[in-house]
């Protein structure tokens, strides 16, 4: 008896084993299941502007949120030389400068990833201007662009001119997207769409062109110039318009051809807008040869014929000079028209102003907010400084960005309280800024959140605990043990029961 309930008390003991084993390896399977990130992806926008190029490199989890990828800025680097456009006579030029930010990029995105990475390349005002002025240049400096990137091992997606319309809504996207107003990330550290948070208006002062974008009171009210946006599977109403030819150079040009206009002299003419006793020669080409002076070219017009500007520094006359550049009367007094006969909503809430806005506000000493007073009166004061005070005021000096601030300051004075209707109370609300965190505030991280809507995410890798084959094995040699622990307590039943059948024979000692 001993003897057979031995075996039973073991075969029962690995039938219990075999099945919480069993039980025990399907819960740590199923819950100890690793979510792996499937790591970065990469992007490369090339920010192609009137004055430069700037490379972007961007990154981001390759599982995005709601269509779009969570993006952060890699790596930025300036590209050496003029703006593309300037290479419209020798577009085989373009390929030296590039080359020392692609080494750069390379290095900064894992060797393994470079055929997966996407480049897009967006050109903006120079290059609208330069195809307006002659299309087949515009097109072979493209083209050269393309050239240039098939012999690169990235995957490049084309370069493109933006619109002005695209450029403004791109950089509204980028601020509202680094100032956490798309996306923020909740107690559980996953991300959220904030709750009824207000989005700021974005104002781009480029070389060429200047843009305001903004959400306004009424939407409806103005869907001839809003652009529908959708971000994070919300959708936006944006009113957003360009001003050509109101950049900061190009704007620039304008004055100096009008002063030029009103002199006595051809060869030698004032600037109230540069600092007192800087002077300098340029070239009737410099002042005439774009779109945006074409109409002010005088009848004698020679291309490398030199004119002398003389630096007086005056800061009133400067204003008064830079007011010409604006067509308030073209709008008859109606307020939602400032300027040029352009219709816009009145601008409302916080506004953020970088690029230019911010470059002329820190070489006046300003940055972030400040009152409308403070503005004018560092305005003031730096116009009235001579070229060799400026050289001792600016933390870095070069000549071409020192003898101009006076003047952009003015012209930004002008845009925005004479064109956009920013008044004492408003222009507060306006916050002067380069970039957030280590992100630079441009149209080019806007454009690639856009374009992620349309990269795949890939599809999170599951990592479990034992790997496949062993925990099958595992699963297959447990059931056995049990089901042959089963049968062989079955048999063991059987046995048992069949010995307690069968009668007793009495063992009967006959007496000798």
């Amino acid at each position: 008896r001993m003897l057979t309930r031995t075996p039973s008390v073991v075969a029962q003991v690995f039938l219990l084993l075999s099945i919480v084993l069993v039980i025990a390896i399907a819960v740590i399977q199923i819950n100890q299941q690793q979510i792996l990130s499937p790591g970065l992806k990469y992007g490369i926008v090339l920010d192609a502007g009137s004055s430069r190029t700037t490379v972007y490199v961007y990154e981001w989890p390759a599982e995005k949120e709601n269509n779009t990828g969570v993006v952060s800025q890699n790596f930025k680097c300036n590209v050496k030389g003029p703006g593309i456009s300037s290479y419209e006579s020798s577009p085989g030029a373009l390929a030296k400068p590039l080359d020392d930010c692609l080494n750069k990029v390379k290095a900064r995105i894992p060797v393994h990833l470079h055929k997966n990475t996407s480049v897009y390349l967006g050109a903006t005002a120079g290059m609208r201007l330069l195809r307006l002025q002659n299309e087949s240049a515009a097109n072979e400096v493209l083209a050269s662009i393309q050239n240039y990137f098939r012999a690169q091992p990235f995957e490049f997606r084309g370069a493109q001119i933006i619109t002005g319309p695209e450029e403004g809504v791109y950089g509204w996207i980028t601020a509202n997207y680094l100032m956490g107003n798309f996306l923020e990330r909740n107690l559980w550290r996953t991300w959220v769409h904030p709750y009824r948070k207000e989005t700021t208006g974005a104002l781009d002062l480029g070389g060429a062109s200047t843009q305001i974008s903004f959400i306004p009171e009424d939407p409806e009210g103005h869907f001839n110039s809003t652009l529908q946006v959708k971000l994070y599977g919300y959708n936006y109403n944006v009113y957003t318009h360009s001003y050509q030819c109101y950049g900061r150079d190009e704007a620039e040009k304008r004055l100096l051809a009008l002063l030029l206009q009103k002199s006595n002299s051809s060869a030698n003419v004032d600037n109230p807008c540069f600092p007192q006793n800087y002077n300098t020669a340029l070239t009737m080409k410099y002042l005439f040869g774009s779109l945006c002076t074409q109409s002010l070219r005088p009848a004698n017009y020679y291309p490398n014929q030199l004119v002398n500007f003389h630096g007086t520094g005056d800061p009133g006359l400067c204003q008064e000079m830079v007011s010409l550049l604006f067509n308030f009367t073209a709008c008859r007094d109606r307020e939602d028209c400032p300027f040029n006969g352009i219709h816009q909503p009145k601008a409302k809430g916080k506004f953020v102003a970088f690029s230019g806005f911010y470059y002329t506000m820190n070489a006046l000493n300003l940055s972030g907010h400040f009152s409308l007073d403070d503005f004018n009166s560092s305005m003031w004061f730096f116009c009235s400084q001579s070229w060799a005070q400026l050289q001792l005021m600016l933390p870095k000096f070069e000549e071409i960005y020192a003898r101009s601030y006076c003047f952009s300051a003015n012209f930004i004075y002008y845009l925005l309280v004479h064109g956009y209707n920013f008044n004492a109370e408003t222009w507060p609300q306006i916050h002067f800024q380069k970039e957030v965190g280590n992100s630079s505030i441009a149209w080019s991280l806007g454009y690639m959140l856009s374009l992620t809507n349309m990269i795949p995410a890939e599809s999170k890798l599951i990592q479990l605990p034992l790997k496949p084959p062993l925990f099958a094995g595992l699963l297959v040699f447990l059931t056995a043990t049990a089901l042959l622990c089963l049968l062989f307590l079955v048999y063991l039943c059987i046995v048992s029961h069949h010995q307690k059948n069968i009668p007793q024979v009495e063992h009967v000692f006959i007496p000798e």
